[in-house]
């Protein structure tokens, strides 16, 4: 696991195991907020042994920014802190967590001892605002990698943990597209410091707009290529001719996941179009 320091007292953790994926401590006077934690247990304990055995500040809370393991697994390893989320984070977590859990208990021995932790302190529309110590977080719905998604921004700091909103290549199967386009245009002019991804490097602050710009520049040419596609007579052969540069973006990110991942945003969408000009039938 990497550990970078973003500012006095925040932290960025990424994972050396699965996919770049992050988490952050913000360390305040009365206690750290972790945002985040990482799929795998032994990852997670470094971060809880570098926050509260090294640092010697206890966590009082962990943000769970959207209901995938990656981002959840680690939150049993911390039974005293509160846990805060959107309302659909814990009914996804019921819904889908357990069940999917299992599946991974089965396949990865080491994930044996993992538990679910349903969120306590549930946000809903509009921002949420914690403050403890000498930090201010205010949260809000980010809706687009997933249905629950939220953005968590450390006032003082101008640095926002953007989570899966802001990750390598955007991602929304498991979402949906609008929504994502929604969310990025709003993180527009935010004048923020630094963007901590979900997954992959930390966005520096002359980065930000263009970083922003070429996401929504990726998903409005994903949509072009798709309504293209619609008209053809074999469309997933076209879409299959369809790369990720031909979007503006590069295969060599998420250590070459992203290829992948842009072949399942292009299959999704075309899916959810095809679906939804389909004429209704009536009886």
């Amino acid at each position: 696991m990497q550990r970078e320091r973003v500012a006095d007292d925040i932290y960025v953790f990424t994972s050396e195991r699965y996919a770049q994926v992050t988490a952050g401590a913000i360390v305040t006077s009365e206690g750290a907020v972790l945002v985040d934690t990482l799929l795998y247990p032994d990852e997670t304990r470094q971060i809880k042994q570098f926050v509260e055995g090294r640092l010697g500040c206890p966590v009082r809370y962990v943000i769970n920014t959207h209901y995938h393991a990656d981002h959840t697994y680690g939150t049993y390893l911390f039974p005293s802190a509160t846990v805060i989320a959107h309302v659909r984070c814990a009914e996804l977590l019921e819904q889908r967590g357990r069940a999917s859990l299992a599946q991974a208990q089965a396949a990865l021995p080491e994930l044996a001892e993992v538990r679910l932790v349903i969120p306590h302190l549930l946000l809903k529309d509009g921002t949420f605002n914690l403050t403890l110590g000498n930090k201010t977080l205010l949260l809000w719905h980010t809706p687009g990698h997933s249905p629950d998604s939220i953005v968590c921004l450390a006032r003082e700091d101008r640095v926002l943990f953007a989570a899966d909103t802001v990750m390598a290549l955007p991602h929304f199967v498991d979402g949906d597209y609008n929504d994502f386009l929604n969310s990025l245009e709003s993180l527009k002019h935010g004048n923020f410091e630094n963007i901590v991804q979900g997954h992959g490097e930390v966005i520096l602050r002359g980065e930000i707009d263009e970083k922003l710009r070429s996401d929504i520049a990726y998903l409005q040419a994903l949509r072009r290529h798709v309504e293209v596609a619609l008209t053809k007579s074999d469309p997933h052969a076209y879409l299959r001719s369809v790369d990720i540069e031909q979007c503006g973006k590069s295969r060599v990110l998420l250590n070459g996941a992203a290829q992948q991942l842009h072949r399942d945003n292009l299959l999704a969408l075309f899916e959810r179009i095809r679906q939804a000009s389909q004429p209704i039938e009536t009886n």
